[in-house]
């Protein structure tokens, strides 16, 4: 063994004491909080045995490693992130329709795993692709923000695709929402006829609001809490549209006929503005992938003839 994979080995090593230090720390310092939870879990025990007092040999694996193991990191997670940033990641799960067993903790936890996943993953390429020590540090450090920033890129995406959803589909449910109120339904029973007969967020979004008013929640309140929860313009002026004529006691039927025309009239705006935007996006790929092809077989035939006759080669 040379002496550069001896001090490349020690490194690793020292990195991997490191780390169990810093977690062993971690579990320390929270030992008091520790023995607290566990005193009323007790309490709470007396009442009901819960899966954590089973015994060890009836665990499943989950119980035994991977919900400590994500407590922890969730744990983790909490220190190194700013007081405001939870708000803002519990935005972001609204935003994305709220994913199912999603919550600002699983978030911090997934992103604490992602970065000692990520930085572990290309540490282990980086070693085994023999680079030097500057190279394994600076890899290390790209998988461990890689895997950081992977959850916050997936949330985004995903809250990015389900408010464009919400946009395309909010035209055809307005003029829905406009035939049934004309037809003589009442405007919660209209939202429940949209929300039956359509499927995507935007009827999830409507259900959620006849659930609140069903508990007890004012429609005004339930349809500005529609419009924080989703963070759509278009549908942030049907809200505001409809609380102000809920307000002023407005007829909702002649509302509503604006809003849809409106809406419409939008979409119609939005298409032809993609359209225009098409020249100008196929204008790179012309360039650099059509017209060298082009050349190559309009000049190419030429070019090759014209050398030949220079050169007194064979035509």
């Amino acid at each position: 063994m040379t002496t550069a994979q001896t001090i490349l080995y020690a490194g690793l090593a020292a990195i991997f004491i490191a780390v169990v230090l810093v977690l062993a720390a971690l579990g320390g310092a929270t030992g008091k909080r520790a023995q607290v939870s566990r005193s009323l879990a007790a309490i709470r025990g007396l009442a009901s045995v819960p899966p954590s007092m089973r015994r060890e040999e009836d665990k499943t694996f989950e119980e035994r490693v991977l919900g400590p193991g994500m407590a922890r990191l969730t744990r983790m997670g909490r220190r190194l992130t700013p007081a405001g940033q939870t708000d803002r990641y519990r935005r972001k799960l609204e935003n994305a329709g709220s994913p199912l067993r999603w919550d600002t903790d699983r978030v911090l936890g997934v992103k604490m795993l992602g970065l000692v996943g990520g930085a572990a993953l290309l540490l282990l390429l980086a070693v085994a692709l023999s680079g030097g020590i500057l190279a394994i540090v600076a890899v290390t450090a790209v998988g461990g923000a890689t895997g950081f920033f992977a959850v916050d890129l997936w949330l985004y995406q995903k809250g990015y695709n389900r408010r464009e959803r919400m946009q395309r589909e909010l035209p055809d449910a307005l003029d829905l929402l406009t035939i049934s109120v004309e037809a003589g339904l009442a405007f919660d029973s209209a939202l429940s006829q949209v929300a039956r007969n359509t499927e995507g967020p935007l009827a999830e979004e409507f259900q959620r609001v006849l659930q609140e008013m069903q508990i007890g929640v004012g429609r005004p309140a339930a349809m500005r809490a529609l419009a924080e929860r989703t963070d759509q313009p278009e549908l942030r002026g049907f809200v505001s549209a409809m609380v102000q004529a809920d307000t002023f006691g407005i007829p909702i039927a002649n509302v509503l006929r604006i809003q849809a025309s409106e809406m419409r009239l939008k979409r119609s705006q939005r298409a032809e503005e993609k359209a225009q935007k098409v020249p100008v996006k196929i204008l790179f790929p012309l360039i650099f992938c059509i017209l060298p092809a082009l050349f190559v077989v309009v000049i190419g035939p030429a070019a090759i003839s014209i050398v030949r006759t220079f050169t007194g080669g064979s035509p």
